[in-house]
């Protein structure tokens, strides 16, 4: 899914837009690379709820920037997830882990502070096409 050996650029408005300089997502040799998602509904509404309604609410957007490169969450091979607060983990794993079922991507959680706009989490992801 590349153009003369050129990314395409994955831009679906079932997902938020960008709010800066960046792609939803890219596809290149084979690999889908997904911009970090913060939990904002497609329209542009912040979700500032429980870091349960921001987890799965990043999982809805990822799914949605999944689907329009034609892809599904056993594609993701790899997950980075930018966390608040160390103490939200078992949270965010247990609704993580509910949306994934038995596909296991490779994972790293980070503790970070601040996050862009007071959110709880952040993530970003790497799917492969196959």
């Amino acid at each position: 899914m590349t153009q003369n050996n050129r990314p395409v650029i994955i831009n679906t408005p079932d997902a938020p837009q960008p709010g800066g300089h960046y792609s939803q997502a890219l596809i290149h040799n084979g690999l889908v690379y997904v911009s970090g998602l913060l939990p904002v509904k497609p329209g542009g509404e912040k979700v500032k709820g429980s870091i349960e309604e921001q987890i799965s609410q990043v999982l809805a957007n990822l799914e949605a920037i999944l689907k329009a490169a034609g892809l599904s969450r056993n594609h993701v091979l790899k997950t980075t997830i930018y966390i608040s607060d160390v103490e939200l983990w078992g949270r965010v794993n247990k609704i993580y882990s509910e949306f994934f079922d038995t596909h296991k991507p490779a994972r790293a959680i980070v503790p970070v502070k601040p996050l862009h706009f007071g959110f709880s989490v952040e993530l970003e992801a790497t799917a492969a096409i196959f």
